[in-house]
């Protein structure tokens, strides 16, 4: 087992799987980490070689892969103590549009990966010190919008599944929390304006205003480092103190 060394933020040495780590959030998320001195598995359908962490070919959607990932994280660091479940996809369009294969995909990997993760991980994050097990939701598992009846729902569902292992964990020392950001500024929403356009209405240039940005209250996408940054203080010695909750970071959202 790699050795652990105790730093102000308190993750220096301790290793760290991150899905969805080639891009957009992940990508933060687990530079964040490994800057912070972790040991970082970085799982991705196509991961980036030249990324941070160790890179690690995945496709979550299939059960085996999820297994696999843990399996890779233990042998190559010998110890797992956080898991980052961020890896995810979207698809807009009318329910009686909704491809089915989208909504199995979606679903798969929005829900039943974490589920999958936290099964697999269990064993090693009971014999951690400071066990994290992290969920990147959405504002839209507090939330809904129209078009989005999967990503809606699977992430609805990841915060039910976020409490229950909270319960379940809290024995051993293992803390489970789910943060919520709205709209960042990642490939997956940049890859929805046209989507979004076409659904509404409008034109292109008008969804980031009139759909994206409308529902909050502070009119800004949020960057990934400020998530990852919320990750970070989650993974650390503080972190403890979260599970079982959402962590809403959704530029006042639900507030309205």
């Amino acid at each position: 087992m790699l050795p652990c060394e105790m730093t102000a933020d308190g993750l220096q040495g301790r290793a760290a799987l991150v899905t969805g780590a080639a891009s957009g959030i992940g990508r933060a998320v687990a530079q964040r980490l490994h800057d912070a001195g972790m040991h970082v598995l970085s799982v991705d359908v196509r991961p980036d070689p030249d990324g941070p962490g160790l890179p690690f070919a995945a496709d979550l959607t299939l059960a085996q892969a999820n297994a696999a990932a843990v399996d890779a994280a233990r042998v190559r660091f010998g110890r797992l103590d956080v898991v980052v479940a961020n890896a995810g996809v979207q698809h807009v369009a009318p329910v009686q549009e909704f491809p089915l294969e989208r909504w199995e995909t979606i679903v798969s990997l929005l829900l039943t990966s974490p589920f999958l993760l936290a099964k697999h991980a269990w064993p090693a994050l009971r014999e951690s010190d400071a066990a994290r097990l992290i969920v990147i939701a959405s504002v839209h598992g507090l939330v809904a919008s129209p078009y989005k009846s999967a990503y809606v729902s699977a992430k609805h569902g990841v915060l039910g599944l976020v409490k229950t292992l909270a319960l379940e964990g809290a024995g051993d020392g293992i803390a489970v929390s789910a943060v919520c950001p709205a709209y960042v500024r990642t490939p997956l929403v940049e890859k929805q304006i046209a989507d979004q356009a076409r659904v509404h209405g409008l034109p292109e240039e008008e969804v980031l205003e009139q759909v994206i940005l409308a529902p909050q209250v502070v009119k800004r996408l949020i960057e990934p480092a400020e998530v990852a940054d919320v990750v970070a203080f989650l993974a650390g010695p503080s972190g403890r103190l979260f599970t079982g909750v959402p962590v809403t970071m959704d530029q006042g959202w639900t507030s309205r």
